[in-house]
């Protein structure tokens, strides 16, 4: 790449008003004459050249292309690009450093549209993922909306229809009612308007094309009046702030509940029940059931005391252990023997000795159902269930999730499940 001794002076704003701008940055805009300004506010920029400047100004209306690239490489002396905020963020200042040289460029941020919206909503901001989807497809944005951080912030873009696209994927991963939906338009300029949307209503009409979008997690009162008596959506269960999709998913918890052929009355033993989905929502379809929860996370049972209450059902037991412990420091004699058991989480050997453990105290007709995504597992704990006289049955369980993209649907796989069945 040549050497050149010309500057590219990259000066992000966030006002039209030439007075906001810092001295030097006047100063600097005064004694340059070529100046690059983005279409969208090209004349407000232009019409700074009207205080009676010394130096005749030479404008370029810019469109971030390659009609800009090529414009700024036939400059022989300095010029300035007027962009938004802060280049470098999001912004032209990527596709700069790609086709000039770090020696050619100087850039001078402004506040971002980001950090001025967060502060008018009086929201902090440290923890907030970023994404854009500005002249890109929404992938990045699911996967981004999948762990259901605390904050999301979002670039769109008015020619693919974003806020449509992200109304939509709140839908379908089943957040419309997780996050407070904020439309910023044109924050920092002088039809700066924020306002909360209801996603529930159709979009407004009178959108400024210079928007964002800013997620922030809902403060609203949980409600279990609207509760499925089956197939329970993930979002209805609450879920740890740091692995918020660690969580048996509805499409396998229906599978295996299927599986459990619950009777009217019984004990189901849910071991490594994370929050609680499978046997809480068997306990709502069979309310006379006893229920032992049993997960060696710290918070677990808070978590699955907080979700019995949203289902409106009581376990009988929780422990907030290790299941080996369970099996061998309590009285397993005097305990309510399962009748229906589920073992999720736990390793080969665990699960091989709870079944070594537990099968010795469960009766004709008594059920294992066991989730496994580790296939090398299946064939030692198939084994173990048909040496103590259960017969077995292993299905597969794979789903997809239509999500939205511009131009229609795609399909999202969800990660395969085997599901080891034993039936004594």
């Amino acid at each position: 790449m040549t050497e050149k001794k010309r500057k590219i002076h990259v000066i992000g704003i966030n006002s039209y008003k030439f007075e906001d701008l810092p001295l030097k940055l006047q100063n600097l805009f005064l004694e340059t004459i070529s100046i690059a300004v983005p279409n969208s506010y090209f004349e407000k920029i232009k019409s700074w050249s009207q205080n009676n400047l010394e130096k005749k100004k030479s404008f370029f209306a810019s469109k971030s292309n390659n009609e800009l690239i090529n414009w700024l490489k036939s400059q022989k002396k300095d010029v300035i690009l007027i962009s938004r905020g802060d280049p470098l963020w999001f912004g032209i200042g990527r596709i700069l450093l790609e086709n000039f040289s770090k020696e050619e460029l100087s850039f001078y941020p402004s506040n971002t549209c980001i950090q001025i919206a967060f502060n008018k909503l009086k929201i902090p901001w440290q923890d907030t993922v970023n994404v854009s989807i500005h002249g890109r497809d929404s992938t990045r944005l699911v996967e981004a909306l999948k762990p259901r951080p605390s904050s999301l912030a979002i670039i769109t873009d008015t020619h693919n229809k974003s806020l449509e696209v992200i109304k939509k994927h709140l839908l379908e991963l089943n957040l419309i009612d997780f996050y407070d939906f904020w439309l910023c338009e044109e924050i920092g300029f002088d039809n700066e308007n924020i306002r909360k949307l209801n996603l529930k209503e159709s979009l407004p009409s009178d959108i400024s094309s210079l928007n964002i979008v800013i997620l922030t997690k809902t403060k609203k009162i949980f409600s279990n009046n609207n509760i499925p008596l089956f197939g329970i959506n993930d979002s209805i269960f609450k879920t740890f702030d740091d692995r918020p999709n660690l969580l048996t998913k509805r499409e396998i918890r229906v599978q295996i509940l299927a599986d459990l052929e619950l009777p009217n009355n019984g004990v189901i033993w849910d071991i490594g029940a994370g929050c609680g989905s499978i046997g809480l929502e068997a306990l709502k379809l069979r309310p006379n059931l006893d229920l032992f929860c049993i997960d060696k996370r710290i918070g677990s049972k808070a978590l699955i005391l907080e979700n019995s209450k949203r289902l409106g059902v009581k376990p009988k037991f929780i422990f907030e252990e290790d299941i080996i412990k369970t099996l061998n420091t309590r009285n397993l004699i005097s305990f309510e023997k399962p009748n229906r058991l589920v073992i999720g989480g736990c390793d080969k050997k665990t699960k091989l000795e709870i079944i070594d453990t537990m099968a010795k105290f469960m009766r004709i007709g008594d059920i294992f159902v066991i989730p496994i995504i580790d296939i090398q597992t299946i064939k030692e704990l198939k084994k173990e269930l048909e040496d103590k006289n259960f017969k077995t049955n292993l299905n597969l369980i794979q789903t997809y999730k239509s999500l939205s993209i511009a131009e229609g649907i795609r399909l999202e796989p969800n990660n395969p499940v085997f599901l080891l069945k034993g039936k004594k």
